[in-house]
């Protein structure tokens, strides 16, 4: 389907070269019905490389003429849709969640993308703490702390797409980075 960009975030609208297709095993007179069911379970929440996380879909554009798959008891329905997805770019500045923290770095969720990032991608002036009760990264000072649940702004340095997945890897080593306040 075609997704479309509420924010800088989600981003553009394009027309993907492929249509979704519903493998539909009920032929009923909610047939219509049952096929918008299941692109909506099939579809929102899931990932794929190519457009990122499909946050939801907006918009049913058109339901094609189903095509019997003959010897499997099941129809075929293409499915032309509007989505809005998530896929985040190299150099983007976000906002995140720390998630966990230890001695490698930080652990962070950015709505369904996991962003990990490294100790040595973290200033200098803020060092590990393992002895504090949750364990964060700080300022000599304490003047700033990171811990679990705590909101920071981090660039995202580079993502690895998988063919159901996207991960991200993070930095807060510029200026206007770190602790959201």
């Amino acid at each position: 389907g075609e997704i479309i960009n509420p924010s800088s975030t989600y981003h553009p609208l394009f027309s993907p070269s492929t249509n979704s297709r519903m493998v539909i095993t009920c032929l009923d007179p909610n047939l219509l019905e049952t096929v918008k069911k299941k692109l909506f379970t099939e579809v929102e929440g899931t990932c794929t490389g190519k457009h990122g996380f499909v946050i939801a879909v907006t918009t049913i554009d058109n339901i094609g003429l189903g095509m019997l798959q003959p010897g499997r008891g099941v129809a075929l329905y293409p499915v032309k849709y509007k989505a809005i997805v998530f896929r985040p770019f190299k150099g983007e500045i976000l906002d995140a969640i720390v998630t966990q923290v230890n001695k490698l770095g930080l652990f962070t969720q950015i709505g369904p993308l996991s962003c990990f990032i490294s100790r040595h991608s973290i200033p200098p002036e803020m060092e590990f703490d393992p002895n504090s009760t949750p364990p964060c990264y700080r300022t000599t000072e304490s003047d700033v702390v990171i811990q679990e649940g705590n909101y920071i702004r981090v660039r995202i340095v580079g993502t690895r797409v998988d063919a159901n997945d996207i991960f991200a890897v993070g930095s807060l080593m510029e200026d206007y980075l770190g602790l959201i306040s």
